[in-house]
């Protein structure tokens, strides 16, 4: 971080937070706001002497609160610039002035009370977000008593414990009595791997591997200490961690497979003692220790929401940020011009980290000195004929790639090229059909529709497959050699949100039994929102349905991801025994009554268009 603070190139915004983000890519518009350290850094010396007379102690943050700072301080030893800041929320000095000890034994006079936040708007050509990860809170798990026994800490709080730079200055020691313990155990995946309604389903990566460190670590300075890890399977798959696993069970380190279901505290010594149920013998053990140590599991940031909104991003069902494509692009965003790095991703080690940042800034670079970028031909474009600027297109765009249109001016909206996804969703909520997608246009899709219906119509079922995920799933499917029935026949779209109303029309005017449209789940949508869109659209469809005399359980609505191709195939096998149930008296009557509906939705349609401007003889 001080090397990235002297680059003569990199501008380093500390104690700082983006406020807004617009634009797209190569033009991006940030505002930055600086928040007031009411301290000069270009001024302050670290003399220390402001800190030395301040009389306020609140926990130390960054010591995991085993020790105490004052309101004015060096936020870590190696913070840039390195000044101190002062924390208004605790400080005495400021409305009214009831200490200001520091401003007065300030030689440089770099106090200032009356600081104020400062706005900054910068131009950038791309973004990289990496804000990494926050750490799960083992409070909930009660039966470890976290926060009733001292002696029971996190392994972040061993970290500063044995620290050289700790609170203890190195001189590892026990909460409760300051007596360094010589029996430690270490819990795993805790918050990590659980199902029970706690804590997190996913592994966090990196929990095995810093217990081993710890327990080598412990083993190095304190040959002495007896160390016991329980745990319900060792995942050491990086470059050497196996044999360093090995190594900490050369040193003597107790694995014990299970989980302890109770641990209690003898109120004479301090001790902790476990119940624990060790799976490789079969049998009930207690293990009295001196410390217990909680291996917690990594979280998504608190605020991801925050910056899925400022970036428009979107997430996988655990919260990290979605990457374009998990294998041909792993550090890009689904937004043009955002990359992504470290633990925003998912849970990763320093290594892989730093790998990660390493592809995002040359993906980043790439970008920059190609002085423009391609966009692939599925962008949307606007026919301002028929526009009657309504700006429902504006709101649906989940990128922000459509300027809203003007009603007074009489100007259409604008599609940003360079920002449009391709989703489709905007061309499907069109009440006039101002919007076309390339490639993907009303006709085209259409015509797919009527071709494979043209021959024994009640034998197919029609699948409107987002390209994505229930697309890639039936791939998924077939590679895997799973056997589903063949009436399927799919017809791709960039995203279910393309699915317009006239498309599952259309269908059942040919005289398709049933129709199936199929998109990503609710949290893994690779357009953010749209698939929030394909769902309120198939409400309308069914309650038109309804209305119309036919059965809604023949349109069909599934979230199938492109890893889910068992459950792609189990879904044609089911849906086939609905299509046999279908009678030709019910295929007949959707035909007669969707051929009116198709009718009554095109005069609707050409309504809703603007009225052409009669021309005038010269």
């Amino acid at each position: 971080m001080m090397d990235v603070g002297r680059h003569p190139r990199v501008e380093l915004m500390t104690f700082s937070e983006v406020e807004t983000v617009s634009g797209f890519v190569g033009n991006f518009h940030v505002t930055v706001r600086k928040k007031a350290r009411y301290v000069d850094p270009t001024e302050c010396t670290s003399c220390e002497e402001c800190s030395k007379v301040c009389p306020v102690a609140v926990p130390d943050e960054y010591q995991q609160g085993f020790s105490s700072r004052k309101a004015i301080y060096i936020p870590f030893p190696q913070a840039v610039p390195s000044a101190f800041i002062l924390d208004m929320d605790n400080c005495l000095g400021n409305n009214p002035i009831a200490c200001g000890k520091c401003s007065d034994v300030c030689e440089k006079k770099c106090i200032d009370y009356d600081d104020q936040d400062e706005l900054v708007n910068i131009e950038v050509g791309v973004i990289i977000a990496a804000t990494g990860m926050d750490v799960y809170d083992p409070t909930e798990y009660d039966e470890y008593g976290y926060t009733r026994f001292d002696n029971v800490i996190t392994s972040m709080e061993f970290e500063r414990l044995i620290c050289a730079g700790g609170p203890t200055g190195g001189n590892f020691m026990r909460p409760s009595d300051q007596e360094r313990p010589k029996r430690i155990g270490f819990i795993q995946c805790v918050g990590s791997r659980s199902r029970d309604g706690r804590g997190n389903p996913y592994c966090s990566n990196i929990c095995c591997m810093n217990t081993v460190k710890d327990t080598l670590l412990l083993c190095d300075h304190y040959p002495d200490t007896e160390s016991s890890v329980f745990y319900m399977d060792i995942r050491a798959f990086g470059k050497g961690f196996e044999d360093m696993y090995m190594r900490s069970k050369e040193e003597g380190v107790k694995y014990i497979r299970g989980i302890p279901g109770e641990v209690v505290e003898d109120p004479k010594t301090g001790n902790l003692i476990l119940t624990v149920e060790n799976t490789t013998t079969g049998k009930l053990e207690q293990h009295e220790l001196e410390m217990l140590v909680l291996s917690q599991g990594v979280i998504p940031r608190k605020d991801n929401d925050t910056i899925k909104k400022l970036l428009t991003l979107s997430s996988t069902s655990d919260g990290f940020i979605m990457e374009s494509h998990p294998k041909l692009k792993p550090v890009d965003a689904p937004t043009k011009g955002i990359f992504i790095a470290g633990c925003v991703e998912s849970p990763k080690d320093v290594k892989e980290s730093v790998t990660q940042a390493s592809a995002a800034a040359a993906r980043a670079s790439i970008l920059l000195n190609a002085g423009k970028t391609k966009v692939e031909a599925i962008t949307s474009q606007v026919n301002a004929e028929l526009c009657n600027f309504c700006g429902i297109c504006a709101t649906v765009c989940p990128y922000n790639a459509i300027l809203a249109p003007d009603r007074k001016a009489k100007k259409p909206p604008t599609i940003i090229q360079a920002a449009c996804a391709g989703c489709g969703a905007c061309a499907a909520e069109c009440a006039t059909d101002a919007i076309t997608m390339r490639h993907f246009t009303d006709d085209q899709i259409l015509a797919q529709i009527d071709a494979i219906l043209s021959h024994k119509p009640h034998e197919h079922l029609i699948t409107f497959a987002c390209n994505w995920c229930s697309y890639a799933g039936g791939d998924n499917a077939g590679t895997s050699r799973l056997q589903y029935p063949t009436t399927s026949r799919l017809i791709r779209t960039m995203c279910s949100g393309r699915v317009d109303e006239k498309f599952v029309i259309r269908a059942f005017k040919m005289g398709a039994p049933m129709v199936l449209v199929s998109g990503c789940h609710f949290a893994d949508c690779h357009y953010i929102s749209a698939v929030h869109w394909t769902q309120k659209r198939m409400d309308r469809i069914w309650t038109k349905m309804e209305k119309l005399g036919i059965r809604p359980e023949r349109l069909q609505l599934e979230w199938i991801s492109a890893a889910e191709g068992q459950k792609f195939a189990k879904v044609m096998r089911d849906l086939e025994e609905t299509v046999k149930q279908v009678t030709m008296e019910e295929i007949e009557h959707s035909m007669k009554v969707m051929a009116e509906e198709e009718i009554r939705m095109a005069e609707k349609k050409a309504k809703a268009r603007p009225k052409p401007v009669a021309e005038v003889a010269v």
